[in-house]
């Protein structure tokens, strides 16, 4: 038996990375902005000043632009708060870019499209962690 009303996808969906840390964004236009991570307003999930203003970085950066309010629903899992604050910001960033592809300027300008490489490297063996070598003894 066919479904006979289908669903649309009132939403914009957009995934953000960070070293370990991977976030997915969910933007849905609304009369009041409201920002939710993993079923926790923003203050009570990241209680740093700092993390709250890195995760609404490219709200702030697109407002003269963009006046739309909108309910950010993101669900983060992995690596540490600072990092899922600044993989919850490339996930906003990129999703606001799907919204209205004029967005893409200010954002890139800013830095914040583009994904940070950096990770933590792998130890190697024979050595205590990536590059530090054992102890060296003359005798």
């Amino acid at each position: 038996m066919a479904k006979t009303s289908q669903q649309t996808a009132s939403y914009i969906e957009a995934v953000g990375r960070r070293k370990t840390a991977v976030a997915r964004v969910r933007l849905t236009a609304s009369k009041q902005a409201s920002v939710q991570i993993n079923g926790k307003p923003l203050a009570e999930y990241f209680p740093l000043e700092l993390w709250q203003k890195t995760v609404l970085a490219p709200l702030e950066i697109v407002k003269e632009h963009h006046s739309q309010p909108y309910t950010i629903t993101i669900k983060i899992a992995g690596g540490g708060l600072s990092s899922q604050a600044q993989a919850a910001r490339h996930g906003v960033a990129r999703a606001l870019e799907k919204v209205d592809p004029s967005l893409r300027s200010p954002l890139k300008i800013a830095g914040l499209l583009k994904r940070d490489p950096r990770a933590k490297e792998r130890r190697k063996f024979g050595l205590k962690k990536a590059r530090k070598a054992p102890q060296w003894s003359k005798r």
